[in-house]
């Protein structure tokens, strides 16, 4: 049977949810279907959470990457108002309208039950001065941490809000979509919807089902880059003079043998270290929580070295997911080493991992990352890590421990308007699937931007 709705969303990540939320507060009488190809917020659970296995299970859909929330659910939660990293949203909106998008979806995470987190700001810090003494940049930005935990209620607090204003289907994967006339048919194994007007918001779980459809459509895309390093993980009292003040310092460097960028990314202080399934390959994160009795005594964060690449190379995920696919052959998974071993050139095994002083809170296997990582990656994230030394002094102890490999897929960028609309009139692209975003604010933005403009096409 054909199931007609004025919008169909593709995807229930922070983009598909703020675009609901936004037609529905500014115009309730729009029909709404959101197609998921995850669990509801209940169901995702992984299911070696808290247990002693190693790894991934590789289950049919990851809890983890997929289902309501979308990726950034069960991440820890950090919103970073900014324009200076995150995506470029500012190039399609204009710069002040992207950091008011950006303060509105704070004001309503906040009115969600994020009013306690605190309100982070990285400007007019003595740390940005005392950064810049050893060539290294940290971005100016205002960072509200929720943590996982907060995290969890507001996306439900949402739900709870747009469950009887929007008809939600989970567990269902779109194999088809295309365009009849003025209306839009989307197709999933067993049933057939029409819409005037589709928004599709697949996030980072969705880049290769995406570049698939745009194909198909006729859709121009253009290849992204794609960012690899390592998940680091130390003592918590290294870092606390920078997280108490800043939270999550995104500091730069230009590293001196290569001239090549490599950033900190996703900082979590007295956080844990987690796996993640992106298309079947088994990468690191990190995650945090706002409840003290959650909190570990180490803090963890990623260094990622970015990787744009020329004529006639285009494949830049499938480069990253070769060297992701090296750590998983090696060590069944995630591959953890420690700093001390890695610069002497020698193998961690479980003997040395348990002499460490600082314990891992994953479950990862000790091995040698140095066969995994390209040596100039490799070169790139030591130097780094000496650089770090400088300002938060014991980042290069022996005893912290790397973990790899974590790799961000970027989508190839759609190309979209300034209504994030592709040439397929009522065809809309939005959040880290287009492309244009990077992070759960500018992805949560991007929404209520289509949101605003979709809500005055129906009145």
């Amino acid at each position: 049977m054909n199931k007609v709705y004025d919008v169909v969303i593709v995807g229930a990540g922070a983009s598909g949810i703020f675009t609901a939320y936004e037609l529905i507060k500014k115009n309730t009488n729009i029909n709404i279907l959101i197609i998921e190809k995850g669990n509801s917020l209940d169901k995702r659970v992984c299911p070696i959470d808290g247990n002693k296995i190693k790894t991934c299970i590789h289950c049919k859909v990851c809890n983890i990457m997929n289902g309501y929330g979308g990726a950034g659910s069960l991440s820890d939660g950090k919103y970073n108002i900014t324009n200076n990293f995150g995506g470029e949203l500012y190039k399609y909106v204009g710069r002040d309208n992207a950091i008011e998008l950006m303060n509105y979806v704070d004001e309503v995470l906040c009115s969600m039950g994020g009013a306690d987190a605190k309100l982070y700001s990285t400007s007019h810090t003595e740390l940005k001065s005392k950064a810049l003494q050893y060539d290294l940049h940290l971005l100016d930005a205002k960072v509200r941490h929720l943590g996982t935990d907060r995290n969890l209620v507001i996306l439900n607090n949402i739900y709870d809000f747009l469950k009887d204003k929007v008809d939600f289907l989970f567990n269902r994967e779109v194999i088809e979509i295309g365009k009849s006339d003025d209306e839009f048919f989307i197709k999933t194994k067993d049933e057939l919807y029409t819409c005037r007007d589709l928004v599709i918001a697949t996030g980072r779980s969705g880049s290769k089902w995406i570049s698939e459809m745009c194909k198909k459509l006729k859709i121009s895309t253009e290849s992204n880059r794609v960012d690899i390093g390592v998940r680091v993980e130390l003592p918590a009292a290294v870092f606390e003079h920078i997280t108490k003040e800043v939270y999550e310092s995104k500091i730069i460097y230009r590293t001196k043998k290569y001239s090549d960028f490599v950033r900190t990314f996703c900082m979590n202080p007295h956080g844990e270290v987690v796996n993640e399934n992106t298309n079947g390959i088994v990468t690191v994160n990190g995650h945090s929580y706002s409840n003290p009795e959650l909190h570990t005594d180490n803090t963890n964060f990623a260094l990622l070295v970015s990787n744009h690449f020329t004529e006639p190379f285009k494949n830049s995920n499938e480069y990253g997911e070769s060297i992701a696919r090296l750590s998983n052959m090696l060590g069944g998974g995630v591959l953890v080493q420690r700093f001390g071993d890695l610069v002497q050139g020698r193998r961690t095994n479980e003997h040395r991992l348990a002499k460490s002083f600082t314990r891992p809170t994953l479950n990862a296997t000790p091995g040698d990352l140095s066969l995994v990582l390209p040596k100039r990656q490799l070169d790139d994230i030591i130097e780094m890590i000496y650089a770090l030394d400088k300002i938060a002094p014991g980042t290069a102890n022996e005893d912290t421990l790397l973990y790899g490999v974590e790799v961000k897929f970027y989508n190839s960028m759609v190309e979209v308007n300034n209504d994030l609309e592709t040439n397929i009139k009522g065809l809309y692209v939005l959040g880290d699937g287009s492309g244009v975003t990077h992070s759960l604010s500018q992805a949560s933005a991007s929404g209520v931007h289509v949101g605003r403009i979709l809500a005055k096409k129906y009145n």
